[in-house]
């Protein structure tokens, strides 16, 4: 245990007795602060409190009457109690919180999110610089921008940056390694520095422009894009003035939706804690230099007879200490001690903290919209909690991911025999199937029947899509297979440089007997098998079934078509056999229609003769 002075610790334990000798245990008890720490049979840690008077606190729960039937359960499971006297209210605190952390007491304020604050990293020591999403300790050498409030918000970011300033965002291994531009150049997301179409100097002229971006300089960066506008006009070089003023719209439109402050306030975080029943739902708004860097919805398990102060001081102890801190954090409702905390963040920081909550102007008025959006989001989540989100928060465990999956693709693919490959994308979020979103890829110019080569091409076309419409994302991407095509998801993911999204194969178990279906994990050697009753195998499950059933709706569809008006029927001498043969060969029909003479003559059947009839009619009206 850490120590905080000279620690004195108190146990009275009575053995196999359920009963507590609260009188005996007082009556040695100091006035100094500390923390106190209630366990039960088997010593598990019930509660853990910290006190300015440990006295005076522990005291309170031995009253004749208690205020709530979760506090008299509480105490009526204590068999011993145990103390460590500190020297500060602020020591107890931070003890307090490490030892919640470390146990998860059952009656204690717990917050599920405990992952650190994602970063935007600008690698430093290198022609080429990159800009990309950063999770962990920050060790490598460069600059750090952020923290963001999730990371949905750095990926916003980082599309932006990417459409202003076209700089890298690939990994170094990828970037040293091209021969020709990735998509991201097709694309218009970058200069191909990999391949050195453009100079380091005027590569890193956009790099020096996107920190400045991130560091919220945003209306300089305006006036110089303007009269670099204004000089490449002068010199005649349009399309590079045309760049340039893209890039002064998009900055203009950035700043006006995220500009919130007009008193000069620097690096804030609003709080705002909705409660319902046993449910609890905390928004933290992210400010920092006056620009709103998004929000962030987070829900703590908070008992519901637990006082309004006493739960908000729990979830912004729980919430900031070992974290990076704003310079001032607005809560609503106010916490009970913000004094212990905001002394304690301060150390912490090594800069003044204040913890507020009393404000006005527009500072009122932005506490108010946190709170209305925390208020909104609990309502959602509580219609649909239920089942759904159980299911997430179960795969949540599974993935180890930093937080509750809001958005999941599934991909199938589905064909008879190599013929009409129809790719299908579904997608679900906390309230289930966003019908909406789902999306289906006919499959064409690859071998008939490799199934590698229809989810590469399927997984390109949806998510080269999303980048370049700034699309969202997905958090998790589910694939119907193994490990190799795992392997293709997390090729294409890197080609397209999309980062922090988990890729999940699941593979269909002996007999196809759902209970013995696998999870093919990116991060994991060992396929992984889960519990048949598990709620994260039952989720996985569902959303797979949906996206085969959409793929072979969409497959038939097409067979089905391609059948009854295919225009190999009117070729003369082409009967069904020769026509399925031709098909499986190239792929579909578009692929019989691109083949030459002497790739058509190949297919087993098809004489040279036939082979120029098919060309000649696909090809006959050709100048």
């Amino acid at each position: 245990m850490r120590s905080w002075g000279v620690p004195a610790h108190i146990s009275m334990d009575k053995g196999e007795s359920t009963s507590f000798d609260a009188a005996g245990f007082l009556k040695n008890l100091t006035h100094r602060p500390g923390v106190y720490r209630m366990l039960g049979t088997g010593q598990e840690l019930l509660y853990v409190g910290k006190a300015k008077d440990l006295k005076k606190r522990v005291s309170s729960y031995f009253r004749s009457r208690l205020p709530s039937p979760r506090i008299r359960a509480m105490v009526a499971q204590i068999v011993t109690m145990e103390v460590t006297v500190t020297h500060t209210e602020a020591e107890a605190l931070l003890l307090e919180n490490s030892l919640i952390k470390a146990h998860r007491p059952r009656y204690n304020v717990l917050l599920r999110d405990d992952k650190s604050y994602p970063y935007i990293f600008v690698s430093q020591g290198e022609d080429y610089p990159k800009i990309g999403f950063h999770r962990g300790p920050r060790k490598a050498m460069g600059r750090y921008f952020g923290p963001y409030p999730s990371a949905q918000a750095v990926r916003d970011t980082l599309s932006t940056l990417q459409r202003l300033f076209r700089v890298r965002q690939c990994e170094d291994s990828f970037f040293a390694n091209r021969s020709r531009p990735c998509l991201q150049y097709q694309i218009k997301r970058c200069t191909a520095p990999c391949v050195g179409y453009i100079e380091a100097r005027e590569y890193g002229e956009d790099i020096a422009r996107a920190i400045r971006f991130l560091e919220g300089h945003s209306d300089d960066l305006i006036a110089e894009l303007v009269a670099d506008m204004e000089r490449a006009s002068a010199e005649l070089a349009f399309e590079r003035a045309a760049r340039y003023r893209d890039q002064i719209d998009t900055l203009r439109q950035i700043s006006e939706r995220q500009y919130v402050t007009t008193d000069g306030a620097g690096d804030i975080d609003l709080v705002a804690l909705a409660r319902s029943g046993n449910h609890a739902c905390a928004q933290v708004f992210s400010i920092r230099g006056g620009h709103n860097l998004g929000n962030k919805a987070l829900y703590p398990r908070i008992p519901s007879d637990m006082e309004a102060d006493e739960a908000m001081q729990a979830f912004l102890e729980q919430y900031y200490l070992d974290r990076e801190t704003p310079a001032e954090i607005i809560a609503t409702p106010a916490p009970c001690d913000p004094e212990v905390l905001a002394q304690v963040l301060t150390q912490q920081a090594t800069r003044k903290v204040a913890v507020s909550s009393t404000v006005r102007g527009q500072r009122a008025r932005w506490l108010a919209m946190a709170m209305q959006n925390a208020t909104q989001a609990l309502q959602a989540r509580e219609a649909n909690r239920l089942t759904t989100e159980r299911r997430l928060e179960a795969l949540q465990e599974v993935l180890e991911l930093a937080q509750t999956p809001g958005r999941i693709e599934c991909f199938d693919i589905s064909h008879t025999r190599g013929e009409s490959t129809v790719a299908s994308c579904v997608v679900f979020g906390s309230e289930g199937a966003i019908k909406s979103d789902y999306r289906r890829f006919n499959i064409e110019g690859i071998t008939p029947g490799d199934d590698y080569a229809a989810m590469h091409q399927a997984l390109t076309r949806r998510y080269t899509r999303l980048k370049s419409e700034d699309a969202q994302l997905p958090d998790i991407l589910l694939i119907d297979g193994g490990r190799g095509q795992v392997h293709e998801a997390e090729r294409v993911l890197e080609e397209l440089q999309i980062s922090d999204v988990a890729v999940v194969g699941i593979t269909k178990g002996e007999g196809r007997k759902p209970e013995l279906d696998t999870l093919t994990l990116s991060r994991r050697q060992a396929p992984v098998r889960l519990p048949s009753h598990h709620l994260a195998l039952h989720l996985v499950q569902q959303i797979r079934d949906e996206a085969h059933r959409f793929a072979v709706s969409g497959h038939r569809q097409r067979r089905t078509k391609s059948r009854t008006t295919s225009p190999l029927q009117t070729i003369p001498g082409l009967g069904p056999k020769r026509r399925q043969s031709l098909l499986k060969h190239f792929g579909g029909q578009r692929g019989v229609a691109r083949a030459g003479v002497e790739e058509l003559a190949k297919v087993p059947g098809v004489s040279r003769h036939l082979a120029e009839q098919i060309y000649e009619h696909f090809h006959g009206d050709a100048g």
